[in-house]
């Protein structure tokens, strides 16, 4: 009776089950908690390597403003805080490792974790350390042929009516306005790229491929290292002005009440003029290589509002080209209004079909008007103003070499490993 019992107790399997998942469980638990531990490995990972990301960018940010990148850095790590650091940060300016070792425009940032968790710990898994690296960089965003300083939430560029604009290079503002530049009506515009600080809302008068850059960082003003007008430029000043029809030829030197009707040559060199309006009527011509037109005042200091503004009839005829030779500290500037000019006015600058100019417009206080003519050879044209306002037809093709205008870059900041 007894055997026969333990007999069907050792041939009943119905408790294997049981038995098996009892001796498996151990396995299960350490392999739930083996994954639990991995998807804190990984999240750790990702907020290690998101934390290096924005140090290397608070890094190159600062070394485009002038600042200490260790200084950003640093004080970005501690701001975010993602996780515990378990080695002092590694952060260099420039690299030492990477494509962009011994580049100072660049900065690398090293992050390192470790910490054990409780499921690898008793499983004997060697807890990994974690690392999270990344290099940020100050690199160029494009050739820049128009830039307005205007750093108010005033809008720097406009384009405007049926304004055409191919300028086969960029525009830049540094106005912090939720659209810094302006493109409406039935205006159409071809610039690569446009940037600004504030930001840039899309229009149907942007042409392919015009690419916009909202939120780029400020260009610096390329023509700041330029000679302030002094008294000495100043002195023995002429009137000038003519009649239509006549034809006369000047030499460089201080001019003032300039009024030009008929048609004026003006020999090689710097024309200062002093006060009043450098003003072209619609019958002007006015030819000029190797020429600077200076605007300012003799009362510049005491009275910024008189430094002398530009007015050119959109019927003048313009062949005027800035110096060439880089030695000339004004190579490549054609148009200089000194830069203590109070923000008062608009300065205009038109032409007609036959004319020919080259060179920089340089009105750092001012605006500037430019209404560009369908036919106008305007091969080398650069513009740097407060604030600019295109009108009519602009066809630029920036295309410098060997006439003496610098290139004029711009700056942004991206990740580059």
């Amino acid at each position: 009776m007894l055997g026969g019992a333990v007999g069907r107790l050792l041939r009943d399997r119905t408790g294997n089950v049981l038995m098996m998942a009892a001796a498996s469980m151990p396995i299960f638990v350490g392999a739930a908690g083996l994954a639990t531990d991995t998807v804190q490995w990984t999240l750790w990972k990702r907020q290690i390597q998101r934390q290096a990301d924005s140090a290397a960018l608070a890094g190159a940010y600062a070394v485009a403003q002038g600042f200490s990148a260790s200084d950003s850095a640093t004080s970005d790590i501690n701001r975010m805080a993602l996780v515990t650091l378990t080695q002092t940060p590694t952060i260099e300016n420039a690299p030492t490792t990477g494509a962009y070792a011994g580049n100072n425009k660049a900065v690398r940032v090293v992050l390192q974790t470790w910490a054990e968790l409780p499921f690898s710990k008793i499983l004997g898994v060697k807890a990994p350390v974690i690392y999270g690296e990344a290099t940020a960089a100050v690199v160029g965003s494009g050739d820049y042929c128009v830039v307005a300083l205007e750093k108010t939430s005033t809008v720097g560029i406009t384009l405007q009516g049926s304004a055409t604009v191919n300028l086969g290079c960029g525009i830049a503002t540094n106005s912090r306005a939720s659209n810094a530049v302006y493109a409406g009506g039935s205006s159409s515009v071809t610039a690569t790229p446009v940037a600004a600080v504030g930001g840039l809302s899309s229009s149907s008068s942007y042409v392919s491929p015009t690419t916009l850059l909202p939120y780029s960082l400020p260009v610096q003003d390329p023509y700041a290292g330029l000679p302030t007008p002094t008294a000495v430029d100043l002195t023995g000043c002429k009137n000038y002005n003519d009649k239509p029809g006549d034809t006369t030829s000047i030499t460089a030197g201080c001019y003032k009440n300039f009024d030009v009707k008929g048609t004026l040559n003006l020999a090689p060199g710097v024309y200062y003029i002093d006060g009043g309006t450098f003003n072209a009527g619609s019958q002007a011509v006015i030819n000029g290589t190797d020429v600077t037109i200076i605007l300012t005042s003799s009362n510049a200091v005491t009275n910024p509002s008189s430094i002398a503004t530009v007015n050119i009839n959109g019927g003048a005829t313009l062949n005027l080209k800035a110096p060439t030779d880089t030695t000339n500290p004004y190579h490549g500037v054609l148009f200089y209004q000194d830069r203590r000019a109070v923000d008062s006015g608009t300065n205009t600058i038109n032409g007609n079909a036959s004319s020919v100019l080259q060179g920089a417009f340089y009105f750092p206080g001012q605006a500037l008007s430019f209404s560009g003519t369908s036919g106008m050879t305007t091969d080398c044209v650069k513009m740097v103003s407060k604030r600019v306002t295109f009108i009519g037809n602009s066809n630029i093709v920036n295309q410098c070499t060997s006439k003496g205008v610098d290139k004029i870059t711009a700056t942004l900041v991206r990740l580059v490993g």
